[in-house]
């Protein structure tokens, strides 16, 4: 039981040490991303396209809903 706890133990230790070495080489690679004035304007678009988008879609959704009869009513 205590060699498995030891092979165990090895084993994540030896993903943990490859998985750091990625991440080290993606943390350095930061260096060389090109930052000016239009990435603002990107991030901007980006974030008004994730909170606009649903709220129009729910806004269609409930007005489509809303014009359709229902079985109940009739």
């Amino acid at each position: 039981m205590k060699h498995l706890r030891l092979l165990q133990s090895m084993y994540v230790a030896m993903i943990s040490l490859f998985f750091s070495i990625s991440a080290e080489a993606s943390v350095d690679s930061y260096r060389y991303l090109h930052v000016n004035v239009d990435t603002t304007w990107f991030i901007f678009v980006f974030i008004f396209c994730l909170v606009f988008v649903p709220m129009v879609l729910l806004i269609v959704l409930h007005w489509w809903h809303a014009t359709k009869k229902d079985d109940d009513d009739e």
